[in-house]
């Protein structure tokens, strides 16, 4: 099946005319965990996780092996009930998926999920 696609709301920045009502809201949602998560991605993206529930839950970043041969994941990292966690940004080497997108999931769908992409 299809991973559960995010698009990434772009920060605003300093420029202040910008700020309209609901302009910087980020949407929050939750964790698909039989199919998964991804973002279109371009290195200026943030993950950022909420845990709802009132267990410690599981988030995982899905690396690619780099240039070096190397490969990494973020896997298991443990979230707490009712804490946030805030991953990124990264850079595409090592991250970017052939899909062209970023990869990451939760073991419940407590978690949250909402992305952030800074502006460059």
């Amino acid at each position: 099946m299809a991973r559960q696609s995010h698009t990434a709301l772009t920060a605003l920045g300093t420029k202040t005319d910008q700020y309209a009502a609901d302009a910087a809201d980020l949407t929050m949602t939750a964790a698909d965990t039989e199919n998964y998560e991804e973002v279109t991605f371009t290195g200026a993206e943030i993950v950022i996780a909420h845990n709802t529930g009132a267990s410690a839950r599981t988030i995982t970043i899905e690396s690619v092996v780099d240039n070096l041969g190397r490969d990494g994941d973020i896997s298991t990292y443990s979230l707490g009930a009712g804490e946030y966690a805030v991953f990124g940004p990264f850079g595409t080497e090592g991250w970017l998926q052939s899909t062209g997108k970023l990869h990451f999931r939760a073991n419940h769908a407590e978690v949250k999920f909402g992305v952030v992409k800074l502006p460059l």
